[in-house]
């Protein structure tokens, strides 16, 4: 994984489309791991085996295609197989011949295919139609018809039927007949004894009874209770308490709980009333061993057996245990649900793109009534084509085919995805059948009456405010908590929620309904939202002079006293505002001189009415403090800006204490020539591409049109648009700027410089503490972390050129991950001698633990990914090696094991996510997944509602930002031990990586220390 960046295209990405732009033929070996490298992150592709990938990368092409492109229509004759790696493309289906009447009926997202008409020349069933930008990977019919007769076995889940696993055939108008699905979907899971366990299960269940048998022998005994006696049992809270004694990857009883609850599915671990929850309670449970009569006791190789794969029993179950946990929570019926189990199923329903777009609220109450329901077989039919709907799916885990009479298969549908809303909807016959194309697929339900309930309640419980016919705020009305009255007795009260509305609306609702008498973010979150994400919808420029009409409003009725008290109160709600926004924004504001004359002419008017009304005095002392800090920089900083080295990174100046770059900081910066000779030119850091290419322009003397282009150290080319700004930090480790004609593109050639470090690990890098690299990584990243501002993250995720702002230290410090992880790779791939590469793989392995420990982990992703990009980990030699196995402690194998399970990305990155929650700041956040929530709650929810801000999707963005203020609402305090050291030497290497960023140069290294096996 690399950290995301503005321009369209990384290195990484462009590099691996250039490969699969070549001819098979022409493609080499290097060219194909560039390639796996990243079809192994494709959905559709994750349970192929290594060798149909590989072929899969020799005869693949590379497709993108902007919105609104139509692949292929209906009737025809197809060519090639498709799989969507990003973007999404809609299904059209035609009743009759012409296209008009198409009707959208579902959508492929990334990591679905479709396609596999071509292996009997069957005409394509739908229209094709891309829904926004989108790229794909094409295999021609003939390659195609090739690997599934050589792989069919493998591929056979990702067709749909008849191709696929699908036992009935369901072409034309021949549809399976429908399985006897009960209607009680709370027994959907059979008891466990008739369920036969998966050897993996089995044998974990195994190695955890026989090492509480050798550790704590007294745990599984006969026990009595309520004059019965239960034989060989243990207790449930009892089997928490030591799984969590014995591993450090457990970080919770729940989590513990999860992971019995998998042993219990499986039917390895048995209620003694076949209760199907694993409870942490004092509830006796009994290992399947523990059934039989004449169960004995572990032997001596089985107790050495055990101690050795504990730690991996119980990753494993760790990394298991979540999904288990989730179902055994939606299995319950839902009055029997807890506060604390609707509020899991509510964090799941955050990260399902199907329901992205929903409110809080209605999210809220789908976590209450959503109902688990799983099929074990292939060719299961949920529902037919005709019948009435009664329910909504969302797909949890597996896929199922959408199918039409007359058509057959005309899609498929995945994770993530959802069907039958629409029939609930227009209360109209179900539109197509569902059909399941693989085993042991898991859905989420609602019911119709359920469903229907919400949509009622939520429009009850809205409030519209209208002018002039049309809505100007709408509110969602919920009940707040309890009061108690001075007798005693208990009486509700509601609060109202802004959900939409224009922006002059919300900002007058907010400064009404905010409290004077509590701390602004505890009581007006609303307002905290505001102050965030404002200028997506109302920009500075609009929102000063609305600010000042608010505090200049006076009431038009009521008495004297009740006139100067609305006056008082509502000049003291604007002036804490004012505060509040000048907080966050910070220095921001000094790079427009409307706002700092606004801040100006505000402190001036408050001053002027404190003659009059005294009562303001001590909010002006406060708001001078706050705000003169603000004046004054910005005043200083009209006179002297920063003067920057180029590129941010090269030189003597990464090894001062950093400091937020502005907008109007300047920066020198070598811009080349097809030649290679340069000009150095000097603008400022927000300036657009167009100034810049004036200003070479200027120094070339050149009036011809020149292209300002972005070069990697693999050639690939970005080339910027004029109104592009900011774009020099956007750059590549160790890519450069190019001016050019057009006519000059294919000439531009990498400089030598770019290629990278040439030379093996450092002598005095292998001296090094681990403790005192990590340490001071942590310090230098802190320092890049500390200088990004909250609102850049929004400024990325809506568009630079969009609001007309930077990001430049985002930038860098999103450029400091990848820059990390290419420095694990390069010096991996550049130690020739195997005893040092082994050394230098554990010496790896312990500076993302201390990372870890440090609580930096940004630096921690990065490295752990450096050490799995496939230059890494296809040296088998040197993970293989007696000498890792015996140099490297048990501990450290432990160790990276738990390092993959916090890096697994199944359920949301879960894993990671639960860890997180565990910590106190300071922490450095893994960044490009924060990066990631942003854009998902971006992409899948609209900023305007008819016209009204969409001030849900405003909250959501806001509580990614919120994210990155906890995490730095401590300062980062040195390691007083480590501070002491000081270690010059260490400081001074981990500021100026010297890495390649390119992955073909680190393949062929790689294939150069250890040749591909035949």
């Amino acid at each position: 994984m690399v950290a995301p960046r503005t321009s369209s295209h990384s290195s990484e990405s462009v590099e691996w489309i250039i490969c699969l732009d070549k001819r098979p033929a022409e493609r080499s070996g290097e060219d194909v791991d560039i390639i796996l490298a990243r079809l192994k992150n494709v959905k559709a592709f994750e349970r192929f085996p290594p060798s149909l990938l590989q072929q899969i990368c020799l005869c693949g092409f590379y497709e993108c295609l902007e919105k609104g492109i139509t692949l292929y229509r209906q009737g025809d004759i197809g060519t090639s197989w498709y799989a969507v790696l990003s973007g999404s493309l809609d299904v059209k289906v035609s009743e009759t011949s012409s296209y008009q009447d198409a009707v959208t009926i579902c959508t492929l997202g990334s990591g679905t295919a479709f396609g596999e008409s071509i292996l009997d020349n069957t005409p394509r069933h739908a229209t094709i139609v891309t829904g926004e930008f989108s790229e794909l990977l094409r295999i021609e019919q003939r390659e195609f018809r090739s690997l599934w007769e050589k792989y069919h076995q493998c591929m056979a889940g990702l067709l749909a039927p008849p191709y696929g696993v699908m036992e009935t055939g369901c072409s034309g108008d021949s549809m399976p007949d429908k399985e006897n699905i009960s209607n009680n979907s709370f027994v959907s899971v059979s008891k466990h004894q008739n369920k036969v366990p998966s050897e993996k299960i089995l044998r974990a269940g195994k190695i955890l009874r026989n090492a509480i048998l050798s550790g704590a022998p007294h745990m599984i005994r006969d026990r009595k209770y309520h004059l019965k006696t239960y034989r060989q049992c243990c207790v449930g809270t009892e089997l928490v308490d030591w799984q969590m004694q014995q591993s450090s990857c457990i970080h919770s009883r729940i989590q513990a709980v999860g992971s019995w609850q998998v042993l219990l599915e499986e039917g390895v671990l048995n209620h003694v009333d076949q209760e199907l929850s694993f409870q942490d309670k004092y509830l006796f449970y009994r290992f399947l061993d523990d059934e039989q009569e004449d169960a004995h006791p572990p032997g001596e190789a089985e107790r050495k057996e055990s101690q050795e794969e504990l730690q991996d029993t119980l990753l494993l179950l760790s990394q298991i245990g979540p999904d288990a946990h989730m179902r055994m929570i939606l299995r319950k019926h839902p009055s029997e649900r807890t506060a604390d189990d609707l509020e899991i199923i509510y964090e799941e329903l955050l990260h399902i793109k199907a329901l992205s777009h929903l409110s809080t609220t209605v999210k809220r109450e789908l976590a209450g009534v959503l109902i688990f329901e799983s099929h074990a077989k292939a060719g299961t039919v949920l529902f037919n084509q005709g019948e009435e709907g009664t329910s909504w799916y969302i797909i949890l885990k597996g896929s199922v085919n959408v199918v039409i009479y007359g058509k057959g298969v005309v899609c498929t549908l995945h994770e993530g995805d959802d069907f039958g809303k629409l029939a609930l909807v227009n209360d109209a016959p179900r539109a197509a059948s569902i059909v399941l194309r693989e085993d042991n697929c898991h859905f989420l339900t609602v019911d119709k009456e359920d469903f229907n309930r919400i949509l009622r309640d939520v429009e009850a419980n809205t409030v519209r405010l209208k002018e002039h016919g049309q809505d100007v705020l709408v509110l969602e009305k919920s009940l707040g908590s309890s009061r108690t009255s001075s007798h005693g007795a208990s009486s509700s009260h509601y609060k109202y929620k802004v959900m939409s509305g224009t922006p002059e609306k919300i900002l007058e609702h907010l400064l009404e309904m905010m409290r004077l008498d509590s701390p602004f973010t505890e009581s007006d979150s609303a307002l905290d939202d505001f102050v965030l994400t404002h200028c997506v919808f109302i920009p500075n420029s609009q929102l000063c002079p609305a600010l000042m009409a608010h505090y200049h409003a006076e009431a038009l009725q009521g008495s004297e006293q009740e006139k100067r008290d609305y006056t008082l109160n509502n000049k003291r709600r604007v002036i804490r505002l004012v505060m509040q926004w000048a907080a966050v924004h910070g220095d921001h504001l000094q790079e427009e001189d409307s706002s700092v004359a606004f801040l100006e002419e505000f402190v001036t008017a408050v001053s002027n009415d404190v003659k009059a009304v005294p009562a303001l005095r001590d909010q002006l002392a406060e708001l001078q403090r706050s705000l003169e800090g603000n004046t004054d920089d910005a005043r200083v900083s009209k006179k002297k800006h920063k003067v920057l080295l180029r590129q941010f990174s090269m030189g003597d100046e990464k090894l001062q204490k950093r400091q937020p770059i502005k907008s109007k900081d300047e920066i020198l910066l070598k811009v080349y020539c097809c030649d290679h000779t340069y000009t150095t030119i000097r603008v400022p850091v927000g300036a657009s591409v167009r100034e810049a290419v004036g200003a070479v322009a200027d120094k070339l003397g050149s009036a011809e049109d020149l292209l300002l282009v972005s070069l990697g150290s693999s050639g690939e080319k970005v080339i910027f648009k004029p109104n592009d700004v900011s774009v020099f930090s956007t750059l590549t480790i160790n890519g450069r700027l190019f001016a050019c004609r057009r006519d000059q593109l294919d000439s531009l050639t990498p400089l030598p410089e770019q290629e990278g470090s040439s030379t093996g690990p450092l002598a005095s890098f292998e001296l090094m503490s681990s403790k005192d690299v990590a340490y001071h990584m942590t310090s230098y990243d802190w320092e890049l972390f500390h200088c990004v501002h909250e609102l850049e993250l929004l400024y990325h995720t809506f568009g630079r050129q969009t609001l007309k702002k930077t990001t430049v230290n985002l930038d860098l410090f999103l450029r400091r991950f990848n820059e990390i992880q290419f420095w694990v790779i390069t010096e991996m791939c550049l130690c020739s001698q195997l005893s040092k590469r082994v050394q230098l793989l554990k010496k790896f392995i312990k500076i993302a633990a201390h990372c870890k420990e440090y609580r930096n982990l940004n630096a921690f992703f990065a490295v752990v990914m450096g050490l799995s990009n496939p230059a890494v980990c296809r040296l088998s030699q040197t993970w293989e090696s007696h000498l890792f196995s015996q140099k490297l402690p048990s501990k450290f194998k432990r160790f990276y094991g738990e390092f993959e399970n916090l890096m697994d990305p199944s359920r949301n990155h879960k894993a990671y996510r639960l860890t997180v929650a565990k910590l106190e700041p300071p922490i450095i956040p893994f960044m490009p997944l924060l990066i990631k929530d942003m854009t998902f709650t971006h992409e899948g929810n609209r900023t305007f509602i008819d016209y009204l801000v969409n001030f849900e999707k405003m909250r959501m963005i806001a509580n990614t930002l919120k994210i990155v203020r906890y995490c730095r609402s401590h300062a980062f305090s040195p390691d007083s031990t480590q501070a002491i050291k000081n270690h010059p030497e260490v400081r001074t290497y981990v500021r100026q990586f010297k890495v390649i960023d390119n992955q073909r140069t680190l393949s062929q290294l790689s294939h150069g220390l250890e040749p591909r096996r035949s």
